[in-house]
């Protein structure tokens, strides 16, 4: 008897992950395409129109950028905000980007350093990181000399560079685990 009471509860075991696996395929076939994508944290998803903007508009928040207390950059628009409470502007500037593009989502900055040398071998300070991408690490940085060149695309480089000025500001506000919010 115990023999047979061993292959019936293999049968129900099989039959109980059979099933199991039938119902998690119709969910997911059922699944809207925008909430069956994988995203990078479990905030809400980040969105933005992906029409250029004119002047006057660059500066003003993206609608879509997220919600609460955030970095947002804007990867098209080569613009990042720093955003207080409330969906207040702290500051918006211009950065130039590096060779390597995190994907768009929500990350958190992960560590910061005050000076080192950057991928690009530059000496930059208030480095603000926040993913990497195939062991290229992505953080906001600014160059000692000034500089915001565009970077040279033979490299593989993660840094965003920004102002030195701008670079105070980020740093200042940027803190570890502080939201930031990566728009197309």
């Amino acid at each position: 008897m115990a023999g047979s009471s061993s292959g019936f509860v293999a049968a129900l075991t099989v039959a109980a992950l059979a099933t199991v696996g039938f119902l998690g395929y119709q969910a997911s076939a059922t699944v809207p395409a925008d909430l069956s994508a994988p995203r990078t944290s479990g905030s809400p998803a980040v969105s933005a129109a992906k029409k250029p903007r004119d002047g006057k508009e660059r500066a003003a928040l993206p609608a879509g950028s997220g919600t609460g207390v955030r970095v947002v950059y804007s990867m098209g628009g080569d613009r990042v905000w720093l955003v207080g409470e409330g969906d207040t502007v702290k500051r918006t500037f211009r950065v130039t980007p590096g060779s390597v593009d995190p994907a768009p989502g929500v990350y958190a900055v992960t560590s910061r350093s005050n000076t080192i040398t950057g991928s690009d071998g530059a000496p930059v300070e208030h480095v603000v990181r926040f993913t990497s991408v195939e062991g290229i690490t992505i953080g906001f940085s600014a160059a000692v000399d000034g500089s915001t060149l565009p970077p040279n695309p033979s490299v593989k480089t993660g840094g965003i560079r920004e102002s030195r000025t701008d670079g105070t500001a980020m740093w200042d506000f940027a803190t570890i685990g502080r939201a930031v919010a990566v728009i197309p």
